[in-house]
């Protein structure tokens, strides 16, 4: 271990931005364990269906807040958008040459995922598993995807709006929302806060990238003002407190994003801006910045296999044990919660393994050292709704 520690360190080049891999790991850690608590597979009269505990116990909605991380996802993801970007210009790399990369480690691992569960489905139907249960299981996996086409789609955009500034698309957000929701427009308005919505922390990430964002009273004011901004939203304008996808709401935050869910991730780049200098100075410790480094090297695959990974406990568990607290039963207490908990650890055991398997997919044929020296780390993806 000490050796990989070591290797890391010096493969790592000096001037590395160590704060933006830990944003990025941060918000990996907080998409697996925000799904993995909110997420729930019941087991009733031979079948499994999908349910949240949020829906039983709104008193939980501020674990949304905590593990909702998509605006730093884009904020980061316009940051090494803009800068890649501009590097590949410098080496006088074509835009198709460089966009062309970026899709490949964006989309590799995703075809192979895609491959195993489309095998799982038709084994899992031809071995006469409930067509409720199999649709419930695949859209836990498929439902992720939805991101990868909007942060693609912004990737491809990067020479168009690296220079765009924010409030551009947040004004369109507000005036969909306005006459979505305030003047009972057509419903249909509210996917135009897709692309406009995550443009925001992109350009915020974009604008990172050219230098700004420095100062720690633009991370205040996005803090303070976006937090302000949010509770006014929720507490005077009807917007659910829940920043996740509740089931039987009346309104999602994120399907399609709304503008509370755009002011809470203003909020949210603005800790992420505060928390970079202190962040410096613990990765400048070896093995926390190799643990850090790790996770980015593999952060795609285990965005795209940690459902997996809680659909393999969860099944042959009640294969082997029947239905268990906190695997297969109504999330509607607060025992249910603490039995989840427990559940945990397993999970990430499985995820590892997981890890061990399909990693490759994702770092290709150089392996660590050429991903941790290159100091443009891959893409990452986002959180699906839920």
């Amino acid at each position: 271990m000490r050796h990989l520690v070591r290797r890391i360190e010096a493969a790592t080049p000096r001037d590395r931005d160590r704060a933006v891999d830990a944003l990025r790991a941060f918000a990996i850690l907080g998409v697996v364990c925000g799904h993995w608590l909110v997420t729930a597979l019941v087991a009733d009269s031979g079948t499994v269906h999908g349910a949240s505990p949020l829906q039983h116990m709104p008193g939980l909605a501020p674990v949304s807040w905590v593990f909702q991380t998509l605006a730093v996802f884009f904020l980061v993801g316009g940051r090494v958008g803009a800068r890649g970007y501009a590097s590949a210009r410098a080496r006088g790399e074509s835009y198709g040459s460089w966009l062309g990369a970026r899709m490949v480690r964006l989309f590799r691992p995703v075809a192979v995922v895609t491959a195993v569960w489309v095998v799982a489905a038709c084994v899992m139907l031809a071995s006469g598993v409930d067509e409720g249960t199999a649709r419930a299981l695949g859209k836990l996996v498929w439902s992720p995807l939805w991101f990868l086409l909007v942060f693609a789609a912004l990737t491809a955009a990067t020479p168009l709006v690296a220079r765009l500034h924010p409030l551009w698309p947040l004004a369109v957000v507000l005036y969909a929302d306005l006459f979505r929701l305030g003047f009972d427009g057509p419903a249909a308005l509210g996917w135009i806060n897709v692309p406009a919505g995550w443009l925001v922390p992109y350009c915020l990430g974009a604008a990172w990238a050219r230098g700004g964002l420095g100062d720690r009273r633009t991370g205040w004011l996005l803090l303070l003002g976006g937090a302000t901004a949010t509770a006014g939203l929720v507490l005077f304008a009807g917007y659910p407190a829940s920043m996740v996808g509740v089931p039987g709401g009346t309104l999602s935050n994120l399907d399609p994003p709304t503008l509370a869910a755009i002011t809470f991730g203003l909020a949210q780049c603005g800790a992420a801006l505060l928390l970079l200098g202190p962040l410096r100075r613990v990765l400048a410790r070896p093995a926390v910045w190799a643990a850090v480094a790790l996770l980015n090297l593999s952060a795609m695959t285990v965005f795209l296999w940690h459902q997996t990974a809680m659909i393999v406990v969860t099944s042959t568990a009640l294969f082997l044990g029947g239905p268990l607290p906190g695997l297969h039963t109504v999330p509607d207490d607060p025992g249910w919660v603490r039995a989840r908990a427990a559940w945990l650890p397993v999970f990430a055991l499985v995820l590892l393994a997981l890890l061990s398997v399909f990693r490759v997919y994702e770092q290709g044929r150089g392996g660590r050292s050429t991903v941790v020296r290159s100091g443009c780390p891959a893409p990452v993806p986002e959180p699906r709704r839920v």
